[in-house]
């Protein structure tokens, strides 16, 4: 079997080569070729008709000449792409969805599409409450006055710069997927008061299930987002839901950038209606120099790295070595 690893520079390609050698019965017979896609150090973006992927058609359709199998995180795999590989049988995706593939063009081709659901929801749980830690009680703030001016500051520490706890806190969770759903368990354990909105989520929650979205944002304190980009939902916090939060509230996102507008949050944070907001995620990745984001205040900005654990990458190799033990399988 000709399996080709496109790899890059987190998901690598010795981590696959590793999890393939591990997990397949007849690694002896594994014909494994390379290639290393620059992704995360040159950014991701649509390619063609597919979103989130590496610019590297060319060199993809040129590696995948007799390939059956491909792994990959970043590959774009789109209608072009797909025409130039007639062997090609199974597309590995070494992520929770496979944005980067275009799936009805493989699946017309009867290329099987697999993926990694949740293989960075730890992760990205653990990110979203150290981002909310950080918005709440302003630790970058504190961190930065201390080592950028030399010498301890101590209004940090005054009622009007301290900042607010979890316990006791009302906090909306919206999605109660592998991400949310991991987010809102732990905030229980802090002692918030935790609220839901998820209408695609049917049985129990951690935390009182709210029938609206509106119901959910004029309790939260703090308001977590951890919903898909669809249709629905790009743009679901706009101008009039951030109305709806109470005054002071701190809002993170680390699900999609689109699904906030980015120029009603920096309204609300620069009319101080927010305290704060933390965001890992953007409308437009990475922001452009002189974006209003670098000039809002409160705001805590990381460049989209909550998913990003060394576990991570190799819960994904693991992940999609099994799906292709399971196809070696069935094609045996």
């Amino acid at each position: 079997m000709r399996v080709l690893a496109a790899g890059d520079h987190f998901v690598r390609n010795a981590l696959i080569a590793e999890a393939l050698r591990r997990d397949l019965a007849d690694a002896a017979a594994l014909d494994l070729t390379e290639l290393t896609l620059p992704w995360p150090l040159e950014p991701f973006g649509p390619v063609g008709e597919v979103e989130e992927a590496s610019d590297s058609e060319d060199a993809l359709i040129a590696a995948l000449d007799g390939v059956e199998v491909c792994v990959t995180q970043m590959a774009p795999f789109t209608e072009r792409v797909l025409a130039a590989a007639p062997a090609l049988k199974l597309i590995a995706v070494c992520r929770s969805w496979p944005v980067n593939v275009n799936v009805a063009a493989a699946r017309d081709r009867g290329v099987r599409v697999v993926c990694a659901p949740g293989r960075n929801a730890a992760a990205t749980a653990e990110f979203t409450l150290g981002l909310m830690l950080c918005a709440m009680r302003r630790i970058p703030e504190a961190h930065n006055s201390l080592t950028s001016k030399g010498h301890w500051d101590g209004s940090c520490y005054t009622y009007e710069h301290s900042g607010t706890e979890l316990e006791d806190t009302a906090v909306g969770v919206v999605g109660h997927g592998a991400v949310g759903s991991r987010v809102a368990r732990v905030l229980g354990a802090f002692g918030s008061a935790v609220s839901v909105y998820d209408p695609y989520v049917r049985g129990e929650v951690h935390g009182t299930r709210t029938a609206s979205l509106e119901a959910l944002l004029v309790r939260s304190r703090v308001l977590t987002l951890h919903a898909r980009l669809t249709r629905e939902t790009r743009g679901m916090i706009g101008p009039h839901e951030l109305s709806l939060m109470p005054r002071g509230a701190v809002l993170v996102n680390t699900a999609r950038g689109a699904i906030v507008d980015t120029e009603a949050l920096c309204d609300a944070l620069d009319s101080g209606h927010l305290a704060a907001a933390a965001l890992d995620v953007y409308e437009e990745e990475p922001p452009r120099p002189g974006s209003r984001l670098f000039a809002t205040p409160n705001l805590v900005l990381t460049p989209h790295v909550g998913g990003a654990s060394r576990q991570v990458a190799r819960k994904a190799a693991a992940f999609i070595a099994t799906e292709i033990r399971r196809y070696a399988v069935g094609r045996g």
